[in-house]
């Protein structure tokens, strides 16, 4: 029994996931059916730290499905161990996070994807250029934050000039997002203005 292609990933059983990677059963065993027994065998974080000598003999899965499983396995660990979760709790941390753009000549709006524990999930650039109602408008910020599950952003831009002093477009933006993100039920943390020097939080400022 075969495997039918799959997009979305994240909705399948481990047992699935697991035979996909696999492709084909065994003698009297569908593909599936191995799966589970392989994952039931190896309870728990058991099968993440299973051998190819464990494995290959295992329900006749042999050496090249053992090497298969343990592989994919050392790929994940390798490429999680250099990722860090980004934990932005002040206004300090994000300026450290805004080396990048602090010292741009032309103003870059950033939004930082949280989590409800403060993590960031991903920072993407919605816009380049001054501030206005048209380069930042809600759906530019949201519409993302929906689709990564975020629970709050931080907004964050940079100020050429080297003062972080808000302007009167500034404050407009902050609230017209603030707003809109009281209707959909995703909070804005903060509104982060860095120079290269310095930054002001709106937070801070009790102006949120």
């Amino acid at each position: 029994m075969g495997v039918n292609f799959i997009y979305d990933l994240s909705a399948i059983s481990d047992s699935e996931l697991l035979a996909i990677l696999l492709r084909t059963g065994s003698e009297g065993v569908n593909v599936v059916e191995l799966s589970s027994k392989i994952l039931k065998k190896f309870s728990g974080v058991g099968l993440a730290e299973a051998s190819v000598r464990e494995l290959k003999n295992t329900f006749g899965l042999g050496a090249a499905k053992a090497c298969e499983i343990v592989a994919s396995f050392e790929l994940g660990r390798r490429l999680l161990q250099n990722k860090q979760s980004v934990l932005l709790l002040s206004p300090q941390d994000v300026w450290d996070q805004l080396k990048d753009i602090r010292d741009n000549k032309k103003e870059h709006f950033v939004i930082f994807f949280l989590d409800a524990r403060n993590q960031e999930i991903k920072r993407e650039i919605i816009s380049v250029g001054s501030l206005n109602a048209n380069l930042v408008h809600p759906r530019e910020v949201f519409e993302p934050a929906v689709r990564h599950l975020a629970a709050q952003v931080i907004i964050a831009h940079n100020h050429p000039a080297g003062d972080p002093s808000p302007s009167q477009e500034d404050s407009e933006i902050t609230k017209q997002l603030v707003d809109a993100g009281k209707l959909l039920g995703i909070e804005v943390k903060d509104h982060v203005v860095v120079s290269r020097s310095n930054y002001f939080s709106f937070k801070e400022h009790k102006l949120l």
